[in-house]
């Protein structure tokens, strides 16, 4: 989590139903502002290299989140306007460091090294409703609101600092900018009652949520432990969220006296261990991608007897998932099916651990060069699905397929900056140039960053003037029509931003 000002305790109204009072919202920043502000970082978090946007760890991501998201709905935490006007994005960061931070505005960022560490999607999602607490309970805009109008641009360089820390240090240090960021962050600690009130609220929100409240405290517990053996900088959630004797027994005590969860939100009881055990080694494999590493790990899937395969453990599932992985990016595609093959015989029974594999086989086709040769997904629906697919019919030539899926995709979704590439890339074969430019602004405008999108509308008014590639009859003048519109949008904001910058200095 970054860290943020402690601020003392405000008067804490009683919310209706009868739930424990909350610190109440003393913020003096509307949320409009503070979208904006997370939009800010969040365009920069884009566009560096440590950004992470996989389809099948966001997939398993958001089946988490969104029962979080419900919950918090239905318990009043999370209100219409919040809702509205936040992003309520999560990203994926390619950083081993156990770490997750909330941002202005309702984004969220959660490390590889997060998911890799954690055993269950429980402990994941007491972290996530942490997290979703200390942005529904205004924490942020709060703390901010007693800040300097700079604050924003500090919060930037301290977490591109942070994401720049495992690569290098140098880096690191320019992009904090030394000692002076440095007695910034110490101020900006979240206050103890604030952390007590996210672990109250993300409690009872991952409870509500259908997950098992035995997460929160085995979460505590990995976290103690960690900080008692570990002190090499490995552990940035530890400093930012420092564990308290009270917070570790307020953990303990609430699983006496809450009474029993819903039914569980996976509906396949230790199967949903197993699917874990395979996001976590997928996360380990994104996480470090050296050949060093995928050696290891292709090692350690080897050592897995055959005979596993029949009462498959969660330890061995993870091994053979990141084994099959990482034998795909070594071009050993024989041994990644083949150990594909091992985990597809324990799969029986599982709908969510039968779709990993077969997005798992696809992946490894795609990669062999065999996607011709690879069936189509039967569970085409979620995202994952829908991208993989589409890659694979890109690379056998057929993008017309492509195009039928992304458009309906896209209209739906028009925030997936990959989907509008891949649909710029399937528009781009089919000679369709003008569609292909507008898709890939729309790509650049999912990712805010809205100067590179003015750019390449511009181009697209360059080609329509020209009458070059452009087509002819109504669907040219639809296609012109829909980028002079946006155009003008993109310029719209631009202007504002502009403003808004200027009224900041």
């Amino acid at each position: 989590m970054i860290a943020f000002a402690g601020l003392s305790q405000a008067q804490a109204p009683v919310r209706s139903g009868g739930s424990l009072p909350v610190l109440g919202d003393t913020s003096e920043l509307p949320a409009s502002a503070e979208r904006r502000l997370g939009d800010r970082i969040a365009s920069s978090i884009y566009r560096d290299p440590d950004y992470l946007d996989d389809p099948v760890l966001g997939d398993y991501l958001q089946s988490i989140w969104q029962p979080l998201m419900t919950a918090a709905r239905a318990r009043g935490e999370l209100g219409v306007e919040l809702e509205e006007r936040f992003a309520w994005e999560v990203m994926l960061i390619r950083n081993r460091t156990i770490n997750a931070f909330a941002l202005p505005g309702g984004y969220l960022g959660v490390h590889l090294g997060l998911i890799a560490v954690v055993e269950s999607r429980d402990e994941l999602a007491s972290v996530l409703a942490h997290e979703l607490s200390h942005v529904t309970q205004r924490h942020i805009s709060r703390l901010m609101s007693k800040q300097s109008q700079q604050m924003p641009w500090v919060l930037a360089a301290m977490i591109l600092g942070m994401m720049a820390a495992s690569k290098n240090a140098d880096a690191a240090n320019a992009a904090i900018a030394g000692g002076q960021a440095i007695a910034v962050q110490n101020q900006l600690n979240f206050s103890r009652d604030m952390e007590r009130e996210a672990d109250r609220v993300g409690f009872g929100v991952m409870a509500d949520a259908g997950f098992e409240k035995q997460g929160f405290a085995t979460m505590f517990d990995k976290l103690q432990q960690a900080s008692r053996l570990n002190d090499n900088g490995s552990y940035p959630y530890l400093r930012s969220h420092p564990l308290t004797t009270e917070r570790i027994g307020d953990a303990k005590g609430r699983l006496q006296l809450e009474g029993p969860a819903p039914p569980s939100v996976s509906g396949e009881g230790g199967r949903a261990r197993v699917v874990h055990a395979m996001m976590a080694a997928r996360a380990r494999v994104l996480g470090d991608a050296s050949v060093d590493a995928l050696r290891l790990l292709l090692a350690e899937a080897q050592r897995v007897p055959s005979s596993a395969a029949e009462s498959l453990k969660p330890r061995d599932a993870g091994a053979l998932y990141a084994g099959a992985l990482a034998a795909a990016r070594l071009r050993e595609h024989t041994q990644a099916r083949s150990l594909t093959d091992k985990l597809k015989t324990a799969a029986a029974g599982s709908p969510s651990m039968a779709n990993a594999l077969e997005l798992l086989s696809l992946e490894i086709d795609i990669a062999a060069g065999r996607a011709a040769q690879a069936p189509k997904l039967v569970t085409g629906n979620s995202r994952a699905a829908v991208l993989l697919q589409s890659q694979a019919d890109l690379a056998v030539g057929r993008p017309q397929d492509v195009s039928d899926r992304l458009q309906s995709w896209v209209s739906t979704h028009p925030k997936d900056a990959m989907a509008w590439q891949l649909l710029a890339t399937a528009q781009g074969q089919q000679g369709q140039t003008l569609r292909a430019i507008r898709a890939d602004a729309e790509s650049r405008v999912a990712q805010l960053d809205y100067g590179a999108a003015r750019d390449r509308f511009k181009a697209a008014q360059d080609l329509m003037r020209s009458g070059r590639d452009t087509g002819s009859g109504a669907s040219a003048h639809i296609d012109g029509s829909i980028i002079d519109t946006r155009a003008r949008e993109i310029d719209q904001l631009l202007r504002e931003q502009a403003l808004q910058e200027k009224l900041d200095r």
